[in-house]
């Protein structure tokens, strides 16, 4: 993969849980009654948000392809 198509997966894969978490992606997920794992949905819906980034952002970690390679410092 070139560093160009990693840096514009990486830019999109941020972007995307941003804008569902402020208006208007919030909308789809603000709603109080379903209640799952004790939170209503509202709050279940930023949580589950929180760690879709959080292993997108790892799985794009484990693919960067400068990843392996030794800075000169």
């Amino acid at each position: 993969m070139s560093k160009r198509t990693f840096n514009t997966l990486y830019i999109v894969i941020g972007i995307i849980p941003f804008l569902m978490l402020i208006f208007p992606g919030f909308e789809l997920g603000n709603r109080a009654t379903p209640i799952i794992m004790g939170l209503p949905f509202s709050f279940f819906w930023v949580l589950l948000w929180i760690v879709i980034t959080f292993i997108a952002l790892i799985t794009l970690y484990r693919l960067d392809p400068e990843k392996d390679e030794e800075e000169d410092v």
